[in-house]
């Protein structure tokens, strides 16, 4: 699917309210995919500055197939496979996340980077930011209050309006509170600062441009 078809059926289903927002994640227990979001640059180029390996483009892939050829590559290898929604470019990243290490370098020259990591084996799910080549804010979703990067209160004025933390920075939420509803609210933060928004059918189904992406 080519990026222009993509971005038309965005904005098609955007305005009939489908497909909106990234909240959907909270809910989704088969969740094992980083997404990587950039702005100021293309699909194309956001696979390169993932560290996309020059011989090896596949060809569209969906989900089942890009896991498969996970287990193709080398060890710190990943697949990529790219699209452009919203206003973003995104990279869903099967196997070994190269955005969780390259955010910085995605966002070099003006672009804005946002990196989802679910951790599904290490949780909490980590969630940074990164702009003009500078990772500007970093947490765990359920730890706002350790927060990293050269802003690290980037966020804060948000998170204190959600009732996610204090206005000292402290964590606001019940401790008995579901992990799902927790990370909603984090979700719906995200979503709405950075006008984020990813249709699951993408994530899961639709055969896109895919690279082999080295990590090492």
């Amino acid at each position: 699917m080519a990026w222009a078809d993509i971005t038309a059926q965005g904005a098609d289903e955007g305005a009939r309210g489908c497909d909106g927002g990234i909240q959907w994640l909270a809910d989704w227990s088969a969740w094992y995919v980083s997404l990587t979001f950039a702005r100021g640059i293309g699909p194309e180029e956001l696979a390169a500055r993932l560290g996309a390996l020059p011989d090896l483009h596949p060809g569209p892939l969906g989900a089942i197939d890009a896991w498969s050829m996970v287990t193709e590559t080398v060890d710190g290898d990943g697949v990529a496979r790219v699209g452009s929604w919203g206003g973003w470019s995104f990279a869903v990243e099967h196997g070994v996340p190269a955005g969780a290490q390259r955010l910085a370098e995605v966002s070099r020259s003006g672009a804005e980077a946002v990196h989802l990591d679910p951790q599904p084996d290490h949780p909490p799910k980590q969630f940074a930011y990164a702009r003009d080549g500078e990772l500007v804010c970093c947490f765990g979703l359920g730890e706002e209050h350790w927060r990293g990067g050269h802003r690290p209160d980037f966020l804060l004025p948000e998170l204190v309006e959600a009732k996610i933390l204090t206005p000292d920075g402290c964590y606001a939420r019940p401790d008995d509170e579901p992990d799902e509803e927790r990370d909603r609210l984090t979700l719906a933060v995200l979503e709405h600062r950075f006008a984020l928004s990813l249709p699951r059918r993408l994530v899961e189904e639709t055969p896109l441009p895919a690279f082999v992406t080295c990590t090492q």
